[in-house]
């Protein structure tokens, strides 16, 4: 047995990405592991220790027994403090204590996807305790790491791997709930159109549709006379959607036209993740 022919382009990306970081942070200082990153309140070394800590978790490895501190002010809530808990234990970890665990962890992992021989619709443990397929699983991780790829990348100043395997799996998950970001969160009217027209290394043009009873759909079909157009390129897309800027801080990479208040609706509900 081997690795489902369904799961194999998630452990692709998942591989590619990961062995990116491991290639990023290997020559690292120990000052440059404390820099910022876009993900809010994490540093190269919380991002690096999110990474291990969330495979581990794939191994199956006890969570870590560690109390967080109180002053963390961009944790608050559940999932935020279950996420943190991984990054925290490892905060004092010198740059040589990351980098091999972080070496250590991907061969474990590479082991297993090797031997992983389970249907995509085994139903696994995930983040909080909530069971997800095995599927949904590596699909989470493949997105995961290549947004926290990215994260690394900013920071240190090495933009790449913007078209990289994990860059069309996030592609795909972030498409598929732009009809609930139009739709639902930004209340698009009734019976109308929004196109995104989307450039760069990844481009895609789609358009939401949102029905008379206000449901949006995806369609690969550009709309004649959409109620607004928003034209962007791919990086600041994958930027807002995961909330590392704000609408206005990148407002000279977007262009819109139609509604005015309806893009800034739908700028304003754009992240769907941290």
């Amino acid at each position: 047995m081997s690795l489902h022919p369904t799961l194999q382009p998630y452990a692709d990306a998942w591989t590619h990405s990961v062995d990116a970081i491991s290639e990023l942070v290997a020559p690292l200082v120990e000052g440059e592991w404390n820099r910022r990153t876009p993900c809010p309140g994490w540093s190269v070394r919380d991002v690096v220790s999110h990474v291990i800590g969330m495979d581990c978790e794939m191994l199956g490895d006890p969570r870590p027994i560690h109390t967080l501190p109180r002053d963390l002010y961009h944790v608050q809530n559940d999932h935020q403090r279950y996420m943190e808990m991984q990054v925290d234990v490892r905060r004092h970890h010198t740059a040589p204590e990351m980098t091999s665990e972080l070496e250590y962890t991907i061969i474990r992992r590479n082991r297993q996807l090797r031997n992983e021989s389970r249907d995509p619709e085994t139903k696994v443990r995930g983040p909080l305790g909530v069971d997800l397929t095995l599927e949904q699983a590596m699909r989470n991780r493949a997105f995961d790491v290549w947004v926290h790829e990215q994260d690394l990348r900013t920071a240190l100043g090495r933009p790449g791997n913007l078209d990289s395997p994990g860059a069309y799996v996030v592609r795909d998950e972030l498409l598929s709930v732009l009809p609930k970001v139009v739709a639902e969160d930004a209340q698009a009217p009734r019976s109308s159109a929004i196109v995104f027209d989307v450039h760069g290394p990844i481009e895609f043009l789609r358009t939401v549709r949102v029905d008379i009873q206000g449901r949006g759909t995806l369609e690969t079909t550009p709309a004649l006379g959409p109620a607004a157009t928003i034209a962007l390129d791919w990086e600041t897309y994958v930027r807002l959607a995961c909330g590392r800027v704000t609408p206005a801080a990148v407002a000279d990479r977007i262009k819109g036209e139609g509604d005015a208040q309806l893009i800034a609706a739908i700028l304003r509900s754009f992240a769907v993740t941290v």
